[in-house]
């Protein structure tokens, strides 16, 4: 699966594009539709990943939801559980703690997750805004704690990072899960 990151909007919100077989799937669309469509070129789109409804995430959504082929995965419409859409297969994994909405989409094939504002590298997602939960953050740890440690994190914002180098040295998940 070949992975592209679109930094998009004010506060520079990664969106990706997963591409194989001439088929893509868009992870959080954030903002920039032109931006995000210029990256998708001519892969025939199969679905939308939304990991959270925070507008930094969702604002070049409605530009997608107009075609009726594509599928939206999200937490209200798609439970934890496998899901397959086309060649790619994922798991959505519920994640809140930044958000009550927050999942994580994890591709055990290739070992990566794209998982919002929940882990970033070096830190976590605020738990001060409406929705977010320092209770459900440290249940949401534990139990994607559980999964490889060469697991690759693509996050909302900033760079990609491991699951177990932020198991083993991010002071922020260390703190929560002392």
């Amino acid at each position: 699966m070949e992975i592209e990151r679109v930094v998009v909007g004010p506060l520079d919100e990664n969106c990706y594009i997963l591409k194989k077989d001439k088929t893509c799937l868009v992870v959080d669309p954030g903002d920039d539709y032109s931006n995000i469509k210029e990256k998708i070129g001519d892969c025939k789109v199969l679905g939308v990943l939304i990991t959270h409804s925070h507008f930094d995430h969702v604002g070049a959504l409605r530009h997608f939801l107009t075609k009726r082929s594509i599928k939206i995965f999200k937490k209200s419409i798609s439970p934890k559980g496998k899901y397959s859409i086309g060649s790619f297969n994922f798991e959505v994994i519920e994640t809140p703690g930044h958000a009550k909405d927050e999942i994580t989409f994890y591709f055990e094939e290739d070992k990566v997750m794209f998982d919002g504002d929940f882990i970033f590298k070096d830190s976590i997602g605020r738990m001060d805004l409406p929705g977010g939960s320092e209770n459900e953050m440290k249940e949401s740890l534990y139990l994607i704690k559980e999964y490889p440690k060469e697991t690759k994190l693509y996050p909302g914002h900033y760079d990609e990072t491991e699951l177990g180098y932020e198991f083993d040295n991010n002071t922020y998940i260390k703190e929560l899960l002392k």
